[in-house]
C-alpha cells in the first residue's frame, strides 16, 4: 500500500482527482446559490406584482369585501392601526409579514382616513398613490391545509379618502425548493461518477506515461547488477521530458563508459610504468646483497628518484581527476619563470613587466617545470620564455628549436602516458605524464595550454591564464 501510495501515478490521480472534486463541488455550490437567488427573485417579483395590483385596487377607492384576492396566494391588508382589515378567503395560517392575523376585522364601508402627520412613512404619499418602494420578507402560509413558504412582498398606498393601509403578498418558493433539491440530487449522483471517471482516466494515462521512465528505471537497475556501462536505456520516438531524460540517461552513461575506460587505462599505464623502475631498483638491490662489489649506487639512486617522481605525478593527477581545487593567492608569473628556469642551459627568460595570476604556486611551477623540461628533451641548443600580458589574460610562451610537433600529433600530446618517439628510453623521454599535468593544471585555474610553431622552427608551447584583478 505504502508503495502503491507512493509512486508518482498514484500521486499524480489523487492530486488531480481531488482538484477536479474541489473544482465541482465549488461549481456546484455556486450553481445551486444562483439558481436559488434567480428562483427566490422570481418569486419575490410574483407577489410585489399581486402586492401592487392590491394596492391599485385600494388606491381606486374599492372596499375590502370586493377585493381581487387570489384564493391561492397570501394576502393581507391592515390598515394604520394595524388592523387586518382583509385576506385571502383560505388563509388559516401566515408567518414573517408583520401580523399573525388570518381573519379580517368586520366590513367597514370603506378605508378610514387619518392624520397624514401621524406617520413619517406616509408623509409624500398623496391620496390614490401608492409608495414605489417594496419591502421583502421570508415565512410561511398555510392555505387551505397546505402548508409552503413564500417570499413576501409589502407595499404602502393611501387609499383615495387618504386612509393609510399596508398591503403583503406573497410568492411561493415551492418551485426554488424543488429546483434547488433535483439540482443538489443530481450533483449527488452526478459528481462522484465524475469524479471517478477522471481518476480513472488520470490512472490510465498516467501509466501510458510513465512506462517509459519503468522503462529506463528497469535497464538502470539491470546496468548496475551486471556493471555493463556499454548498455543503454530505451529512448522513446516521442520529444517531451521523458525522452529528454532517456537521451540525457544515455549521456551520462556515454561519459561515465569513457571515464571508467579512462581510469583502467591509467591504472594499467600506471602499473607498466611503475613496473620498470621497481624491477629495475629490485635487481640491483638483489645483486648488491649478493655480491656487494657490483653495487651501482648511481643507477639505484636514479631509480629511485624516477620512482619518486612518477609517484608524484601519478598523486597530482589523481588529486586533479577528484576536482582538487587550486589554492587561492597571487603568483607573479615572471618571477615564477625565472625561478624555473635557473640553472638550466640554454633557457632565456623575457618579460616586459610583472604579470599575475591567481591560483597555486606549486601547481603553476610544475606547469613552467614540465613545460622546460619537454623543451630541454627536444631542443638543439636555446629555450626561449616569454611572459606578457594580453587584455584580461596573461601568456606564457615556451618555444625551443627542435623539431617541433606534427599538427596531427598535436593534442595527442597531452594525453597520460603518451610518447611520440616510442623507441626513446623512459629515462630520457619520460612517462608521458608532464603535458599532460599542465594542461589538467591550466584547465582547473580557468585558462588553456596549446602548442604550436615556433619562429626558430620548433615547437611553441602557449599557456593563457585569467590575469589577476
Amino acid at each position: 500500500m505504502r508503495r502503491l501510495f507512493g509512486s508518482v501515478r498514484a500521486r499524480a490521480t489523487i492530486g488531480a482527482t481531488l482538484v477536479v472534486a474541489v473544482a465541482l463541488v465549488a461549481a456546484g455550490a455556486a450553481v445551486l446559490l444562483s439558481l436559488r437567488s434567480n428562483l427566490i427573485d422570481q418569486a419575490g417579483t410574483k407577489a410585489e406584482r399581486t402586492a401592487r395590483n392590491i394596492a391599485a385596487q385600494l388606491a381606486s377607492g374599492r372596499p375590502y369585501d370586493r377585493l381581487d384576492l387570489d384564493d391561492e396566494t397570501p394576502v393581507q391588508v391592515v390598515d394604520e392601526s394595524g388592523t387586518l382589515v382583509a385576506a385571502s378567503e383560505d388563509l388559516e395560517r401566515i408567518s414573517g409579514t408583520g401580523t399573525a392575523q388570518v381573519t379580517p376585522s368586520p366590513p367597514r364601508p370603506g378605508p378610514t382616513s387619518g392624520d397624514d402627520d401621524d406617520d413619517d412613512d406616509d408623509v409624500s404619499l398623496e391620496p390614490g398613490e401608492i409608495d414605489p418602494d417594496t419591502d421583502f420578507t421570508d415565512g410561511s402560509a398555510t392555505i387551505d391545509g397546505t402548508t409552503e413558504d413564500y417570499r413576501f412582498a409589502t407595499v404602502r398606498v393611501k387609499a383615495g379618502d387618504g386612509g393609510r393601509l399596508t398591503v403583503t403578498a406573497g410568492g411561493s418558493l415551492d418551485a426554488e425548493q424543488s429546483a434547488v433539491n433535483t439540482a443538489t440530487t443530481v450533483m449527488l449522483i452526478g459528481f462522484p461518477l465524475l469524479i471517478g471517471v477522471v481518476a480513472a482516466v488520470t490512472w490510465l494515462v498516467t501509466r501510458r506515461a510513465m512506462r517509459p521512465v519503468e522503462g529506463i528505471r528497469s535497464e538502470l537497475a539491470a546496468i548496475t547488477a551486471s556493471q555493463d556501462l556499454a548498455r543503454r536505456v530505451p529512448e522513446p520516438a516521442t520529444h517531451d521530458e521523458v525522452a529528454r531524460l532517456a537521451r540525457t540517461t544515455n549521456e551520462t552513461l556515454t561519459a561515465l563508459e569513457a571515464s571508467v575506460e579512462r581510469q583502467r587505462r591509467f591504472v594499467a599505464d600506471a602499473s607498466h610504468e611503475l613496473r620498470s623502475p621497481i624491477a629495475s631498483l629490485r635487481t640491483q638491490l638483489e645483486v648488491a646483497a649478493a655480491h656487494p662489489e657490483f653495487l651501482d649506487l648511481d643507477g639505484a639512486v636514479a631509480d629511485t628518484v624516477r620512482l619518486q617522481h612518477l609517484a608524484a605525478d601519478l598523486l597530482l593527477l589523481a588529486r586533479l581527476d577528484a576536482g582538487e581545487r587550486p589554492t587561492e593567492g597571487r603568483v607573479e608569473l615572471a618571477a615564477l619563470a625565472e625561478e624555473e628556469a635557473e640553472g638550466r642551459a640554454g633557457v632565456t627568460v623575457g618579460a616586459h613587466a610583472p604579470v599575475e595570476v591567481a591560483g597555486s604556486r606549486g601547481q603553476l611551477g610544475r606547469v613552467l617545470a614540465n613545460l622546460l623540461n619537454n623543451a630541454g628533451r627536444h631542443a638543439r641548443s636555446a629555450i626561449t620564455v616569454t611572459v606578457r600580458r594580453e587584455g584580461e589574460w596573461a601568456v606564457v610562451q615556451v618555444a625551443d628549436d627542435g623539431d617541433g610537433v606534427p599538427e596531427a600529433d598535436r593534442e595527442r600530446i597531452f594525453e597520460r602516458f603518451v610518447r611520440l618517439d616510442e623507441a626513446r628510453s623512459r629515462d630520457d623521454g619520460g612517462a608521458g605524464l608532464g603535458l599532460a599535468i599542465a594542461r589538467d593544471v591550466a584547465e582547473r585555474h580557468g585558462g588553456t595550454l596549446t602548442v604550436g610553431d615556433a619562429p626558430e622552427g620548433g615547437a611553441l608551447f602557449e599557456l593563457r591564464l585569467p590575469s589577476a584583478a
